[in-house]
């Protein structure tokens, strides 16, 4: 198994959006960054657990956790004209972009800021907090998964 951290801004989609979505499940589309493609396509597995993370907005942080459900397949989103994720390059024969699906297990019941996450020294090797990482899906370890996850209740 698998652990990952995926950002979405709470203004386009929030874990409220996810948890009012049927079966609290959603594609996750529009990662436009080659490696975020990536882990998307070669390495996310059914089963894998997700923390959802909410960026740009104040305070960000993690909003709670979800599972993968559906693994990497092509992107639709890339495919439509009127899409802001419409990437003329990629076609139904050769897709350039993947998402996956994911389903909601846990909406905390307050975010894990970035703030705390930070001040966390069991935390200070994540990759959220790493100069130059601003991917919107990477991996995260087990041990870090499970900190967040303690957090949540603090």
């Amino acid at each position: 198994m698998n652990f990952w951290l995926v950002k979405s801004e709470p203004d386009v989609f929030s874990i409220d959006d996810l948890a009012n979505s049927p079966l609290q499940t959603t594609c996750w589309d529009g990662v436009r960054n080659y490696q975020a493609r990536n882990f998307l396509r070669d390495s996310m597995k059914n089963g894998d657990k997700v923390l959802f993370y909410h960026s740009s907005t104040d305070p960000t942080g993690v909003a709670g956790w979800c599972e993968v459900v559906r693994e990497g397949y092509p992107d639709t989103s890339a495919f439509d004209p009127n899409s802001n994720y419409f990437d003329p390059d990629s076609t139904p024969d050769k897709p350039v972009w993947i998402m996956v699906d994911i389903k909601l297990v846990e909406k905390f019941p307050r975010l894990v800021t970035l703030q705390e996450i930070k001040e966390n020294p069991a935390l200070k090797d994540i990759l959220l907090i790493k100069r130059g990482n601003r991917l919107s899906v990477f991996p995260v370890k087990e041990e870090e998964f499970n900190e967040i996850i303690r957090m949540r209740r603090n």
